[in-house]
């Protein structure tokens, strides 16, 4: 048994006696190269779960790459990139790319090559510990927003191994995380296809009906396809109003009577529920009180946001009574003798709904939005009331036997990423017996 010894930094704890602790800028310095005279035109990104990636590869996440690269730095294959405002949050990672990279990241390489296995750093980097301890070190209300100054990081203290044993134990974590990467991936990929199914049951069950073969006919729709013969299609606005909500930021005189009642914002509002958990207030007047309330089988659609969440909807219970919708939720009240309120829900959460405020949406890089006129302009299929009772009972027992087979998979995924997360730090800073360090 290796014997041990207090490294005196608290996030560190006992290490191997041999080792050394060292500050961050005697081990590794930065690389300040900009990109001026343009040197690459290939942009690199930093992100959380995949490391440093070709910008091509991040999607529509995040800010967008400016024009003008000669204000970028220069990454190197092998170089630590840091971002400096949000590695409190694990925003780090080795490239394998030489590129063009936001003027906010840092880029480390080591001062002694002969001494310095850049992986272990790297390594050393993600861990929750390290990411923790440097909460004291940033400026800035946010934690997710919070800069640290290259001279305050250059003073942090880390462990130093041996050469060896830092290179033993990059070895290690490599052979270790490569099989449980791939257990990660695995997990995650039956998340996403149990995900797929679901989608595909809602949509099958909405436009084709659970009650087995029928004749069908063209429904003339692109995004709805056939449906059985004796349903029929119909826009929204036949069988259902709209409300839309309070607008914030309203002044009122002195001797205005106010109450205060809380409300539903578009972050409120999820795919199939209402979260709760972060609930904001307003004050309103007893008229905008009696005007802006929610009723219990209102179907709440939110006007904007993300491009894959727009429209998406759920039905209010009365979960928190009385409560309120700013202007950015729509509250639509269906004629519950011709559409349930439920049944509308699925709709929207099918590819049917998905396909029609994706097409009429007014979109920018990232975000979309629609309108009240465009909720009620949405052309559904519309079974009869009896078979939406049956439809809307079939998906909530899929649904549920499905989410819990996700359910299942997710707590696998936290349990594989806590036990990752530990194996890391406690053989980064040699606590870990078996790695071989001859």
């Amino acid at each position: 048994m290796r014997k041990m010894k207090d490294s005196g930094i608290e996030w560190i704890g006992e290490i191997p006696e041999g080792w050394e602790v060292k500050r961050l800028g005697a081990i590794l310095q930065e690389r300040n190269e900009v990109n001026n005279p343009i040197q690459t035109t290939s942009i690199l990104s930093l992100t959380n779960n995949r490391g440093v990636i070709p910008y091509s590869e991040k999607g529509n996440q995040g800010n967008k790459a400016k024009d003008d690269l000669t204000g970028y730095k220069i990454a190197h294959i092998g170089d630590i990139v840091l971002n400096s405002m949000n590695v409190i949050i694990g925003s780090v990672g080795l490239s394998n790319y030489y590129g063009a990279v936001s003027p906010v990241y840092y880029m480390l390489f080591p001062r002694n090559n002969i001494e310095t296995n850049i992986q272990y750093y790297n390594y050393l980097f993600q861990t929750t510990a390290f990411q923790q301890s440097l909460r004291g070190y940033g400026n800035g209300i946010l934690e997710i927003r919070m800069r640290i100054q290259m001279q305050k990081l250059k003073t942090v203290l880390l462990p130093v191994p041996t050469f060896l044993e830092q290179s033993n134990i990059t070895v290690y974590l490599d052979a270790s995380l490569s099989k449980l990467n791939i257990l990660l991936s695995k997990t995650r990929s039956s998340i996403e296809e149990y995900k797929k199914l679901k989608q595909a049951v809602i949509t099958q069950a909405v436009t084709k009906g659970v009650r087995g073969e029928w004749e069908m006919k063209d429904s003339g729709v692109e995004w709805i396809g056939e449906i059985p013969k004796e349903w029929r299609k119909t826009q929204l606005r036949h069988c259902a109003t709209i409300k839309s909500g309070i607008t914030l930021g309203k002044s009122y005189s002195k001797d205005t009577v106010l109450i205060e009642r809380p409300y539903l914002r578009v972050a409120n509002v999820q795919g199939g529920y209402v979260d709760l958990n972060d609930l904001a207030t307003i004050e309103v007047t007893p008229d905008e009180d009696l005007k802006y309330r929610l009723h219990s089988g209102d179907v709440l659609m939110t006007e904007g946001g993300d491009r894959d969440k727009l429209g998406r909807g759920c039905v209010w219970h009365n979960e928190i009574e009385p409560c309120l919708h700013q202007n950015h939720v729509f509250a639509v009240q269906t004629n519950e003798t011709v559409l349930l309120p439920e049944f509308l829900e699925y709709l929207t959460a099918s590819d049917v709904g998905r396909s029609y405020f994706d097409v009429t949406a007014i979109k920018t890089t990232n975000l979309a939005c629609t309108s009240s006129s465009k909720v009620l302009a949405f052309t559904i299929p519309l079974p009869p009331i009896e078979e939406q009772i049956e439809i809307v009972g079939f998906i909530k027992k899929r649904s549920l036997e499905l989410n819990k087979l996700i359910m299942k998979k997710e707590l696998l995924v936290q349990e594989l990423e806590s036990y990752r997360k530990s194996l890391i730090y406690e053989v980064v800073t040699g606590k870990k017996g078996g790695v071989k360090c001859e």
